[in-house]
């Protein structure tokens, strides 16, 4: 069978099984996968769903995000910000309201840091010649 891009994700698998002591079968029991299909997915044989890799994750205590990028169903900036709301809502010293309003400021400084990202670019790309540079106007180009 032809190797998948996967074998990332099969190798950090097997490495974060080892550290948590278990064996495949072990894992494959706490996941509530079949012991083939892990060992499978191990080898970068598989591309397992996201469902898997949850259930996998959990089994493992990990971060789901992190088996997410590394199976490339999420990118690392997708994971960046949905870890930080997870730890928001995960916190058990404030209330929901508290989670809410964090997110909300989370969100608005998000839009803020990307709206003054987008203005710089095109900043940058209306910004004129330095002088003594060739004009890209067809005026330019008439003796």
């Amino acid at each position: 069978m032809a190797s998948l891009n996967v074998g990332n994700l099969g190798d950090y698998l097997r490495e974060q099984r080892r550290t948590a002591q278990l064996s495949l079968r072990q894992l494959a029991d706490a996941a509530g996968v079949s012991n083939p299909y892990l060992s499978q997915i191990e080898r970068g044989l598989r591309k397992p769903s996201a469902e898997v890799l949850q259930q996998v994750a959990k089994a493992l205590r990990i971060s789901a995000e992190t088996l997410y990028v590394r199976a490339g169903i999420l990118d690392e900036k997708e994971r960046d910000e949905l870890e930080t709301r997870a730890v928001i809502l995960a916190d058990p010293s404030i209330n929901e309201r508290q989670k809410q309003v964090l997110l909300q400021i989370y969100d608005s400084f998000r839009k803020e840091n990307a709206a003054e990202a987008a203005e710089a670019a095109a900043e940058a790309v209306a910004a004129p010649a330095p002088a003594g540079a060739p004009a890209d106007t067809p005026d330019a180009e008439r003796p």
